[in-house]
């Protein structure tokens, strides 16, 4: 299947798939490759063989996040869903899941690595949740943050929207491994834990490893879906945060 900003490459003689967010510089999970990526997890349905399902970003970043333009009133309520959406997939297929992050993990990128059960990362890999600097939220971290960090590291994390080192993301346990070369030590982890195991014993305990979690994405997800286009995309100052974003200026505030 041919694809404009993702790359598809086989690993373990093709019982796994690494995934390139492939726009650089910075990767923007937009609305074009945030539909080829569901395109693609959708293909994985028949494939029982799979054992892994890889993600990176290519040249310095993993990515900068969900586009800040399709946040705008207008276009938020399909860009949730779709965003979303990709989530829910992943959750439905039940296949393990890596990140290999490099540079800026930010936003909606920051949402998808941390879904991964592993996250290997580059020591100067930098992590954040900026959203509320933009007078808007992520709902995706709002509900596995605080499975991933707990609650008091997730409400740093969400409310000040400041930048977490690797080796804090490390302490935090946001970063499994950290690394000089993430692409390679996950294709060394793949070969060396995952290659001699059974797919579909792998997916059973998957669901049983993450059966709250999962629970949380299918029941918290469409109620945070709800909660940022009805009522936040409803506000004066979540929309000002953008629009100041876009026209590159100080956001003015009615904190309303």
């Amino acid at each position: 299947m041919g694809y404009s900003k993702i790359r598809v490459q086989p690993l373990l003689d093709g019982e796994a798939v690494h995934i390139v967010l492939d726009s650089p510089k910075g990767n923007v999970l937009d609305a074009a490759m945030m539909s080829e990526i569901g395109q693609e997890l959708e293909s994985y349905k028949a494939r029982r063989e799979l054992k892994l399902i890889a993600f990176s970003g290519a040249g310095g970043h993993f990515s900068f996040g969900a586009s800040v333009a399709e946040h705008v009133r207008e276009q938020a309520p399909a860009m949730i869903a779709s965003f979303h959406g990709m989530f829910l997939r992943l959750v439905d297929l039940a296949i393990p899941t890596v990140a290999a992050v490099h540079g800026r993990c930010l936003g909606g990128g920051m949402e998808f690595a941390m879904f991964c059960n592993l996250v290997f990362a580059h020591p100067k890999a930098v992590f954040a949740q900026p959203e509320i600097q933009l007078g808007v939220l992520p709902p995706v971290a709002s509900v596995i943050l605080p499975f991933k960090v707990g609650q008091s590291a997730a409400d740093d994390i969400n409310l000040t929207g400041r930048n977490v080192t690797c080796e804090e993301a490390h302490t935090l346990g946001l970063v499994d491994r950290i690394c000089e070369d993430p692409v390679a030590e996950l294709e060394s982890w793949a070969s060396r834990e995952l290659a001699p195991k059974s797919a579909s014993s792998l997916r059973l305990a998957l669901r049983a490893s993450r059966h709250r979690l999962h629970e949380a994405l299918r029941v918290d997800l469409p109620v945070m879906e709800r909660l940022y286009v009805d009522q936040l995309m409803a506000t004066h100052d979540a929309n000002e945060g953008i629009a100041s974003f876009l026209e590159k200026r100080k956001p003015a505030w009615t904190h309303s």
